[in-house]
């Protein structure tokens, strides 16, 4: 059974290259994108992401289906870093096929993603931000996403062998 580690921490928190350095300890590491680039300022930080990890790390775009994509990694790889995973809550909530009941649709996808992450025999990393330590949201939408990420990121730390905590770059393992 598969290592699943979660990595938790604000924007700009230093979560993504603490995972990485995570990763580094890996022969065959696949990097599983989330993001869903429209804009420039996505793109920037995009680029931002692929500078602080190796070239030789294999990079799988998956804004979605996140499970499937570390099931069919089998064999191939000996860890997936998910990045991130309050991306990939974003882009279901925002998926135009569902319509109606988003949060246990959503908790039913990462309870899928949970269970693959266990289901192989490569190790998982996966990245979130934490957002229950900032503003309320003005808009529906807003706290809606704040309320399911926070659920989220609940449900991936019960599973997970590993969390840790960034802040302002020091990383301390909260479980």
């Amino acid at each position: 059974m598969a290592k699943l580690l979660l990595v938790l921490g604000g924007a700009r928190s230093g979560k993504s290259a603490f995972a990485v350095n995570l990763a580094r300890g890996y022969k065959r590491v696949t990097y599983l994108a989330t993001a869903r680039v429209q804009d420039a300022e996505m793109a920037e930080r995009v680029k931002r992401h692929r500078q602080i990890r190796p070239a030789s790390w294999k990079t799988i775009e998956s804004p979605t289906h996140a499970d499937k994509r570390i099931l069919e990694l089998e064999g191939s790889t000996d860890l997936v870093l998910l990045d991130c995973l309050t991306l990939y809550v974003t882009n279901l909530l925002l998926d135009e096929d569902q319509k109606e009941a988003k949060e246990p649709y959503i908790l039913e996808e990462i309870e899928r993603l949970c269970h693959a992450s266990k289901d192989v025999s490569h190790d998982v990393i996966m990245v979130s931000n934490e957002g229950g330590l900032g503003i309320i949201p003005a808009d529906p939408l807003g706290r809606q996403f704040m309320d399911i990420a926070g659920l989220v990121n609940q449900l991936v730390a019960r599973q997970a062998e590993a969390v840790y905590f960034l802040i302002a770059g020091m990383a301390k393992r909260i479980k």
